[in-house]
């Protein structure tokens, strides 16, 4: 019975080679000129973690991440922005999570999504992804366009596509 699934996943290389070129463009630009700015990627715990003066250099900050995700191909969906909180002195601190595997709502959503679409298709979830079966690889490629037509709050990858 053909099957796949369906997960969200990041590459972690191309995420810490988009952190280093945004990292390398805010050192060099003229309005951060004198700026204790930090940008740091823990692997471990797929946390981005900025540390800047002021909330205009943070939104500048992440919006030179988003732009080097979008340009490494990565979604920039996969991103879950915290609040700021202050470290000594003036400084800002900003801790950004990276999201790897769809978490049990969106997993949720996405199962009753191809339930109510009426193909001929299973779908169950298994840990942090969703496992599609069905007897036709059309019903399956059918459900592949139905899930990449709706947001459901992170990006999502179709992969092991077996008969």
């Amino acid at each position: 019975m053909p099957t796949f699934d369906i997960v969200s996943k990041i590459d972690g290389q191309t995420l810490d080679n988009a952190i280093n070129t945004a990292k390398k463009e805010i050192l060099n630009r003229y309005d951060f000129n004198d700026s204790k700015s930090t940008i740091d990627l823990d692997k471990k715990t797929n946390e981005i973690t900025i540390v800047t003066e002021n909330d205009m250099r943070l939104k500048a900050i992440q919006d030179s991440i988003i732009s080097r995700m979008v340009k490494q191909h990565l979604d920039s969906n996969a991103l879950d922005f915290g609040k700021e909180q202050y470290a000594s002195g003036n400084m800002i601190r900003k801790e950004i999570k990276v999201k790897e595997g769809i978490d049990k709502e969106a997993a949720k959503k996405i199962v009753k999504k191809i339930k109510d679409s009426g193909l001929k298709v299973q779908a169950s979830i298994m840990d942090d992804q969703v496992r599609v079966q069905g007897k036709k690889i059309d019903d399956l490629q059918a459900v592949i366009s139905l899930c990449r037509s709706d947001d459901f709050g992170q990006p999502l990858q179709f992969i092991n596509m077996r008969d």
